[in-house]
């Protein structure tokens, strides 16, 4: 049994973002699912989507939602279940973050949402014109 990971965002980002990570990977070690909000979905219908998703990527090890920017919709959606011992959520999503989880199919869900967080933070790096300074 593996933790899920539940992307939700604006649009087709997460979507963008999972077929990207696929194709770098080869494959998608996690069980995942993605919820494209767009401005016209109402609210109560994607929460109830939310709660079916849940459902259906719950494998016993808990499920990590990842959401693009905290405050925004997806990410008050998501918020809507953090009070559930068995879910994590991080908000901020980047490729980085999303292949950094996807590298260790085996960690814990304490130990994935670390893993996020890093792969997130390191994932953003200042380039200059005189070379490379992380």
């Amino acid at each position: 049994m593996t933790v899920g990971i539940l992307i939700v965002s604006h649009n087709h980002i997460g979507t963008e973002l999972i077929n990207t990570a696929r194709q770098m990977l080869s494959c998608c070690p996690l069980p995942t699912k993605v919820i494209s909000i767009e401005v016209k979905d109402n609210p109560d219908a994607i929460r109830k989507q939310l709660d079916g998703e849940l459902i259906g990527l719950d494998q016993g090890n808990g499920i990590l939602i990842l959401t693009d920017m905290f405050g925004s919709t997806p990410s008050n959606i998501a918020c809507a279940v953090s009070d559930r011992e068995d879910i994590r959520i991080v908000s901020g999503l980047n490729l980085p973050m999303l292949i950094r989880v996807l590298n260790y199919p085996t960690l814990t869900l304490d130990e994935l949402e670390n893993k996020a967080v890093s792969g997130g933070q390191e994932g953003i790096v200042r380039c200059h014109h005189s070379g490379y300074r992380p």
